[in-house]
């Protein structure tokens, strides 16, 4: 595996790369909402949904997000309640604040015109350089990389870079490389091709080289060591957290919620009272601490109606989901009792929908 910044192709070579993976892609491409207009405001909203989500969910998400904000005017105005639900399920929700941040300043500075320069775009809150590089070359056409997973498999194969890809350093390549293979001429097609391909032909375990318009220009295929590529050291272990989560039930009915906190890890969401707790840890422990956290003196039924996983990109939780009859509760401003209806309008964590839909079942609604 070689260190590579600087590409050695002669200009035939790359004008032949571009068009073959531009046809490619004019001929191939998949239709997707995002790709009917490419108004800035879309292709920004629309790349911040993709990331870390797959296309296939993202694309409800977006179509009703869209008819919810269909201007940048719209969203800006829009309380932070309101997009919180708009986005509730994809996870996340740093992104949606941040794009909301942003947003309210491109109205500020820009009079609503998102910046065509790549150092003023990279300015904006949660704005990097893929995001930059994208809404640059799709919105704007410029010649500008759009380095994501999808791009770097494809280019490391091709060019067998052999650098570890989770190392920012390792971005910096792929851009001088894609620097000087991009089409200028149509940088929006040539961006959404290696996406493109990464997604659907170059994939990361079985890469379907066959259909792969690039094949001539890629030296892993050649050598037989595609899935050797791209090189990705594998990350410490995740922490986990164990968990303890209640439906608290009050004698009229209601359930108890409450607000997370206003920073950090699902800032501003609603969930179910929560505790961590310990394996070793007994019902008698659980209650008192549950007591001291919450001021709820419960009543916890016997066994949890459900165990659940939630993976997030560095931390685990491990959720015993229990259900509890409320004995007696002190006052506390951080949760109140709501009613299913109340609950519909407020955006819960996926984790927490998975609770509430695991109570229905149990209650078999």
């Amino acid at each position: 595996m070689r260190k590579m910044k600087r590409l050695t192709w002669d200009e035939t070579k790359i004008t032949a790369f571009q068009e073959a993976l531009v046809s490619w892609y004019e001929a191939n491409k998949r239709v997707l909402p995002w790709r009917e207009n490419t108004e800035p405001y879309r292709i920004w909203v629309s790349e911040i949904m993709l990331q870390q989500t797959k296309v296939d969910t993202v694309i409800p998400y977006f179509n009703r997000f869209m008819t919810q904000f269909p201007t940048m005017e719209s969203f800006v105005n829009a309380d932070e309640a309101d997009i919180l639900k708009a986005w509730e399920g994809l996870g996340y929700y740093s992104r949606v604040r941040n794009l909301q941040t942003a947003m309210k300043q491109v109205m500020a500075d820009f009079s609503g015109e998102v910046p065509t320069d790549l150092t003023t775009i990279l300015s904006l809150k949660g704005v990097g350089p893929y995001t930059a590089g994208a809404i640059l070359s799709i919105a704007y056409n410029q010649a500008e990389p759009a380095v994501d997973g999808n791009v770097m498999r494809v280019i490391a194969r091709v060019l067998e870079i052999g650098e570890d890809i989770m190392k920012a350093s390792t971005r910096k390549i792929f851009e001088e490389v894609l620097y000087q293979l991009i089409d200028k001429k149509n940088p929006a097609a040539f961006n959404q091709g290696l996406m493109e391909i990464g997604a659907l032909v170059c994939t990361p375990t079985k890469p379907m080289c066959m259909l792969c318009p690039l094949q001539p220009f890629c030296e892993a295929h050649k050598n037989g060591v595609e899935t050797n590529y791209p090189v990705k050291i594998k990350k410490v272990k995740t922490k986990t957290k164990e968990l303890l989560s209640i439906i608290v039930i009050s004698e009229d009915g209601k359930i108890a919620i409450e607000k997370r906190p206003e920073n950090g890890l699902l800032a501003n969401m609603w969930q179910f009272p929560t505790i961590e707790i310990s394996k070793k840890e007994n019902d008698e422990v659980a209650k008192l601490q549950f007591l001291h956290n919450y001021g709820l003196e419960v009543l916890l039924e016997d066994e949890p109606i459900a165990h659940i996983k939630h993976v997030f990109s560095h931390l685990v939780w491990k959720m015993d989901i229990r259900v509890a009859k409320l004995q007696s509760a002190i006052p506390n401003e951080n949760w109140y009792f709501a009613t299913e209806e109340e609950m519909k309008r407020l955006a819960f964590p996926v984790p927490y929908q998975k609770m509430w839909q695991a109570w229905k079942d149990f209650k078999g609604e």
